[in-house]
């Protein structure tokens, strides 16, 4: 993966696949689970990032199934994936602690 910023709806991908195999409806509804209701991406965006992150060595298809008829395939984060995902997880806390710092909220007060 290149040196880049991850984008949110990646970090929250993996996130929700840090918890273990999903398939793909289950992905989404986590991810806005995740986000508090504030990101809930199309089906098109998300299996586009599946593709880019599976090319990417992140994340992996565990196994497909048939379901009413329809093929339902399950992901999970690979090892590379979970490595990559707690590095942009430290990245942020990082740059969230030094904004709290900045504010004068470190003692937790406003």
């Amino acid at each position: 993966m290149t040196k880049r910023a991850m984008q949110e709806v990646t970090f929250l991908v993996l996130t929700a696949l840090a918890a273990g195999p999903q398939h793909g409806y289950a992905i989404l509804s986590d991810v806005a689970t995740i986000s508090d209701g504030r990101v809930r991406p199309r089906a098109g965006t998300l299996y586009s990032a599946l593709d880019r992150l599976r090319i990417d060595g992140l994340v992996e298809v565990e196994r497909e199934e048939v379901v009413g008829g329809r093929l339902r395939r399950y992901y999970r984060l690979t090892a590379e994936g979970a490595t990559v995902l707690a590095a942009e997880a430290e990245r942020a806390r990082s740059r969230a602690a030094t904004a709290i710092a900045r504010l004068g909220l470190a003692g937790g007060t406003a």
